[in-house]
């Protein structure tokens, strides 16, 4: 596959964007329970715009549902839902991240501010160049994008003290699992049917080598295949 032409993005809507910004923060980030300090800044710094297709741009602070072109369509995780996992997630300065099905890169470029490195990785090729390139325009030097298969996660770069699965999945995260430090978290959205676009998001917390579940809230996101269970067979 022939790598995309790299995007190129303008300061002047980055600019422009700002006081959008700050109303879907106090609109909409505030009134899902977000209080930490450091998420609510993200969000109101990083343009989210540089992540949707142009034709959607108008619409990057709304609480619509949007999607991203690479060689297949991505559905984004509404800010509000993301950035509620963003805080209950309790990111800290100094430690590596990884969001899996990062899409063209806002999840990453959200949490590159807020840790010591993050790593977006997707299954499309045509994305991670997009997330790539919004790294290169936002100067985002600790936030790499690399391609692969979502469920293998990014062995070479573990362990990662975070996880994010940015989608609704049936939560079978073995291999991620393994790729969290001694007291990782992973924070998903987890479903029972596979192909649903509404579930829990959960907290995953590991501990003396064994991982325990917190279930969070109610939540609505894009469905990603890549998790998904294995079949049971009923005798």
């Amino acid at each position: 596959m022939q790598n995309p032409e790299p995007a190129i993005f303008s300061a002047a809507p980055l600019a422009a964007s700002a006081s959008l910004r700050e109303t879907m923060v106090e609109r909409q980030i505030r009134t899902f329970d977000v209080t930490d300090a450091g998420v609510l800044a993200r969000m109101g710094a990083v343009a989210r715009e540089l992540f949707v297709d142009p034709n959607l741009a108008s619409l990057a602070y709304s609480d619509a549902s949007l999607t991203v072109t690479g060689a297949r369509p991505r559905e984004l995780t509404a800010p509000l839902i993301l950035a509620r996992l963003l805080k209950e997630a309790r990111l800290r300065e100094g430690e590596r991240a990884l969001v899996v099905a990062g899409g063209s890169g806002y999840a990453a470029a959200l949490i590159a501010g807020l840790v010591g490195s993050v790593v977006s990785l997707d299954d499309d090729e045509v994305l991670s160049v997009r997330a790539r390139d919004a790294f290169a325009a936002l100067a985002l030097g600790n936030a790499t994008a690399l391609v692969g298969p979502l469920a293998q996660g990014a062995p070479k770069d573990a362990p990662f003290d975070l996880i994010l699965v940015d989608g609704v999945s049936q939560g079978a995260f073995g291999p991620l699992f393994e790729q969290l430090s001694a007291e990782g978290r992973l924070v998903a959205i987890v479903a029972e049917q596979a192909g649903s676009r509404v579930g829990k998001a959960t907290l995953f917390q590991r501990a003396d080598g064994h991982v325990s579940a917190r279930v969070l809230f109610d939540a609505s996101a894009g469905a990603l295949a890549a998790f998904a269970r294995p079949r049971e067979f009923i005798f």
